[in-house]
């Protein structure tokens, strides 16, 4: 059974940081593409930063160089770097992945919150 279980969310004023981590069980992590989304109050949900099997990464255009995507295979677990928050980042993180030939997966997220 696929788990995703998703920490490191919380309250930050603007301009501070945040890493969430998505820890995975139930998955072959190597062959599992993996990403992060969030939905903010009222909006639909949106790709914030993925990342392959392989390493290669595509972000939301309002993130880049802000935010970093990366994997630790040791440990079956993805991370998500956030500096230079701001408000409207505000939103629940969620971890998604998505193991090859196999069905996706959602984490049952973790709010953050970025105050003005």
């Amino acid at each position: 059974q696929v788990q995703l279980v998703e920490s490191g969310g919380g309250f930050v004023q603007a301009g501070g940081s945040l890493r969430l981590s998505c820890a995975t069980s139930g998955i072959d992590f190597r062959i599992t593409e993996m990403a992060w989304y969030r939905q903010a109050p009222g909006k639909q949900r949106e790709l914030v930063a993925q990342i392959g099997n392989t390493g290669t990464t595509n972000y939301l255009e309002s993130v880049v160089g802000r935010f970093t995507i990366s994997r630790e295979r040791a440990k079956k677990t993805m991370n998500l770097e956030m500096n230079s928050l701001k408000p409207e980042d505000t939103g629940i993180y969620y971890c998604w992945a998505r193991p090859w030939r196999q069905p996706a997966s959602w984490g049952q997220g973790t709010q953050v919150t970025v105050s003005s």
